[in-house]
């Protein structure tokens, strides 16, 4: 009687194939969860999603890569169809992750002007509205890749110290 006869266990729902190697047990490596903590995501968490990189000559002077973009910072836009423009931002629109940008708009059919929402990532900050609290974050920011680039390093005058200790 084959009936009775013990089956192969069933092969899990979601094959792991098409899942990335997982690194870490406490990350889910799931699409559907990531999507989910992006678009609940909270205002606080929404400011560091809507970051934007710094132009050349300013991830030089200030050795960051990155920063949350905010009202008066000056931005060029670097993809779609808005490419080349200039302008300062007008609003961050974290709800909706958008920015707005002066001069960077659209009319309607009604022949009302509306400003187009650009996301943070499609553009390159080329002036920074510096106040107490970026200075520090960028203060913060640097200083943890100075430290990073010095780690493990021993200078000659240390190496000497060590080879007199002995």
């Amino acid at each position: 009687d084959c009936r009775h006869a013990p089956q192969p266990p069933a092969s899990p729902p979601h094959s792991s194939a098409t899942l990335p190697m997982k690194r870490s047990a406490t990350v889910s490596a799931s699409r559907r969860k990531s999507r989910k903590a992006h678009f609940q995501a909270p205002s606080s968490e929404r400011r560091i999603i809507m970051s934007a990189p710094l132009s050349t000559e300013l991830r030089s002077k200030y050795n960051v890569r990155a920063v949350p973009v905010r009202k008066d910072d000056e931005v060029s836009i670097v993809r779609g169809s808005f490419k080349g423009r200039e302008g300062k931002i007008v609003t961050c629109y974290r709800k909706k992750f958008v920015i707005h940008i002066d001069r960077v708009t659209r009319e309607k059919a009604n022949g009302a002007t509306v400003s187009v929402g650009i996301h943070p990532s499609k553009v390159v900050i080329t002036k920074i509205k510096l106040d107490k609290d970026r200075k520090a974050l960028l203060e913060r920011k640097n200083r943890a890749a100075a430290a990073e680039k010095n780690k493990g390093k021993f200078s000659e005058a240390d190496v000497s110290a060590m080879a007199d200790v002995e």
